[in-house]
């Protein structure tokens, strides 16, 4: 097959080398970005009065053909044409002659390229924003369904205050929270339009560029024609955002995983987010998890895969900069399946609240709070730190815990405690004791979770000014 650059050339592509070089097994998924592109393109151009209306209206017309028929899964698409871009603009000067041999007048394919990239990761944002919010959604409404569940809380994996089990639900959210604001910079780096940068030194073309960008709904056009081809920095960022969302819901997993061994027995999957063993009839595996956590290194190779390849490039545009797709394209489809999935089974597992609270009962989980206790009656407190380390040795050696001693026993150990120090070690009164402003009492993980629907809002709207912007461009 004839290549649309080879007029230089004497002979034909080794056909291992087409296989190499081709991208279109990964980048026709940028169709509809592509044909938007060159729709504005052979728009602009006609405006300016470098091609002719008719030959805009046959480009427009058939570019739409083109779209109807790839939507429809009609297009086949040749891997000796390479990419995307020359897919399609081989078969639309095939359908409608020279008019489409004029739609690549004053453009490259590295600024094409770059569009199509920019525009399909500002797309990405808005529904990794609305998968965001949706998990976040998920996390306040367990919270609040739970809203009475004490569990114990963990350093070290090992038990060391009791929280409320909302308040470790809404760590989550935070953490959520704060790979959302990442998307805000992504998506302010992914609107900046590079349609016009040609190769890499602009047009000597009378293009328009900002008639372009207003047709593409871009905020901004790159100042520095050599940046436009040869920046990836959002699709950095973006990775870095897929890494970190990744990271947070690897780490939700490990400890779903956990809660729901026997071991834990602090909650129970969903069956239809869990599979079974092929040999052992009583296993409930919770694969999913297991999967979320694995594919986190996954996502990692990306974000480093990609700043390795642009840490040596020259600029402007280099063949190795075609690796910046396949890792994004994964990216999203794996962050897509993570966020989705974990919403869900955040909302369908049943939490074992009693058992939680069983467990509190009988361990040292309120030892810290003997030892403010002490503090407050004006104990140094490393003193009183040592008071309860000794009462705790003498439980262990006892078999029992601190709410078995009695009154009597506390004085026995130091006479600074009085007949209320039962009362100030119980589960109930260490947690609402921590009504400081990022505590776990539960007046504050209701100001939490009144405040991470007010962050909703907020992000809702911001996705609202995202989805129109993207939507605004029609291919």
């Amino acid at each position: 097959m004839a290549k649309l650059w080879g007029g230089r050339f004497t002979k034909g592509t080794d056909k291992a080398v087409e296989d190499f070089t081709s991208s279109i097994a990964f980048d026709a998924r940028m169709y509809a970005e592509d044909i938007a592109g060159s729709k504005a393109h052979a728009t602009m151009l006609a405006k300016q009065n470098i091609i002719s209306d008719a030959d805009r209206d046959a480009i427009v017309e058939g570019l739409t053909k083109i779209k109807d028929q790839i939507d429809k899964g009609e297009f086949p698409f040749s891997v000796a044409l390479e990419d995307i871009h020359m897919n399609i603009e081989k078969r639309l000067t095939d359908d409608i002659g020279e008019a489409g041999g004029r739609l690549h007048t004053g453009r490259s394919r590295n600024d094409q390229c770059a569009v199509d990239l920019h525009m399909y990761v500002r797309k990405a944002v808005v529904e990794m924003g609305e998968l965001v919010v949706d998990m976040q959604k998920a996390l306040i409404e367990t919270a609040e369904k739970y809203s009475d569940v004490i569990m114990p809380g963990y350093t070290h994996l090992q038990r060391a205050q009791p929280v409320l089990f909302g308040h470790h639900m809404m760590a989550y959210f935070s953490m959520l929270e704060r790979d959302f604001d990442r998307l805000l910079m992504v998506f302010k780096h992914a609107d900046i339009m590079p349609l016009g940068a040609g190769a890499l030194a602009g047009s000597t073309y009378g293009i328009d560029q900002t008639y372009t960008q207003k047709l593409l709904g871009f905020s901004r056009i790159y100042e520095n024609s050599m940046d436009a081809v040869s920046d990836r920095d959002y699709v950095v960022e973006f990775l870095s955002f897929a890494s970190l969302v990744m990271m947070h819901l690897s780490r939700l997993s490990e400890e779903l995983i956990l809660w729901s061994t026997n071991e834990f027995n602090f909650i129970e999957l969903d069956d239809a987010h869990c599979t079974g063993s092929s040999i052992m009839p009583q296993k409930k595996n919770p694969d999913v998890c297991e999967l979320v956590r694995g594919k986190t290194g996954r996502t990692y190779g990306h974000l480093l895969g990609l700043l390795t390849t642009l840490k040596g490039l020259p600029l402007t545009y280099n063949k190795d900069m075609q690796e910046d797709k396949e890792g994004i394209f994964d990216a999203i489809d794996t962050v897509h399946f993570a966020l989705s999935i974990n919403a869900a089974m955040v909302r369908g597992m049943k939490v074992n609240g009693a058992h939680m609270k069983a467990v509190l009962d009988d361990d040292f989980s309120n030892a810290t709070d003997m030892a403010d206790y002490l503090a407050k009656k004006g104990v140094p407190f490393r003193e009183a730190h040592e008071i309860v380390g000794n009462a705790v040795h003498h439980c262990i050696e006892k078999g029992c815990v601190l709410l078995d001693l009695s009154v009597e026993d506390f004085k026995a150990i130091s006479d600074h405690f009085d007949a209320d120090i039962l009362d100030a070690i119980s589960i109930e009164a260490c947690i609402a004791g921590r009504n400081n402003y990022s505590g776990t009492a539960p007046e504050c993980v209701e100001r939490q979770r009144n405040n991470g629907k007010a962050v909703i809002v907020g992000e809702e709207k911001q996705i609202a000014q995202w989805k129109a912007i993207v939507e605004s461009v029609q291919a």
